[in-house]
């Protein structure tokens, strides 16, 4: 009999809600558990939320525990440990909850963060979780630094430029799906505008159509 998971995906920012990130992480995940003979049953994403908040504060972490609890669901999957925190104090406390909770966390290079059968085991997860908590908060003061020597260069710093702002026609369409039928009074769903504009070529990089967000973005 097959081992039943759930996976989780995290995406710390906006800007990458329809990038490629939430597709790696899947496929890592996915392409690990075929290897291993795991059935991954379900997946939850928290998208723009830090890896420095508390597993119990995402909706979407909250959302696969109550799945995994109702449906006797005990393995959870991650792309690598940053996915699931990138703080050393979330990680050991996520991990203590799910341990509680008869959890097991297994990461798509096959390391089982919950395993507490050896001391050393121990040691290389908050080794690791302090690493990640470094390279994060590295990469939050280059990016700083980049963007004050853009500004002080140009005058000004700009941010990641919209969807409406780079394909105005895109938005334009969405919002002439977005009206009500002149037939029934009904409007689209965000699922469903998503679907005519990936019929139209409007879709990610990935060639997936858009995100709710990102069509809530364009019709706002």
């Amino acid at each position: 009999m097959k081992m039943l998971a759930t996976a989780y995906l995290r995406t710390s920012s906006a800007t990458n809600v329809d990038g490629d990130s939430p597709h790696r992480q899947s496929d890592a995940i996915m392409a690990f558990a075929a290897r291993q003979g795991i059935e991954v049953v379900s997946s939850f994403w928290d998208a723009a939320v830090s890896g420095a908040d508390p597993i119990e504060a995402r909706e979407g972490f909250l959302a696969l525990l109550a799945h995994c609890e109702a449906d006797g669901i005990t393995t959870v999957m991650v792309e690598d440990p940053s996915r699931f925190a990138r703080s050393m104090l979330a990680q050991e406390l996520g991990v203590l909850l799910l341990t509680k909770r008869g959890l097991r966390l297994l990461t798509a290079t096959g390391e089982d963060l919950t395993d507490h059968s050896h001391p050393a085991k121990n040691a290389h997860r908050q080794m690791a979780g302090l690493m990640a908590e470094y390279e994060k908060a590295n990469t939050v003061l280059r990016l700083r630094a980049a963007r004050e020597r853009a500004k002080a260069d140009r005058g000004k710093c700009e941010g990641r430029k919209s969807h409406v702002e780079l394909r105005p026609e895109l938005a334009q369409e969405a919002r002439r799906l977005a009206r009500r039928s002149p037939k029934t009074g009904k409007k689209r769903s965000l699922r469903g505008i998503a679907v005519e504009l990936a019929a139209l070529g409007y879709v990610t990089g990935r060639g997936h159509p858009l995100s709710h967000s990102t069509v809530m973005k364009l019709v706002a």
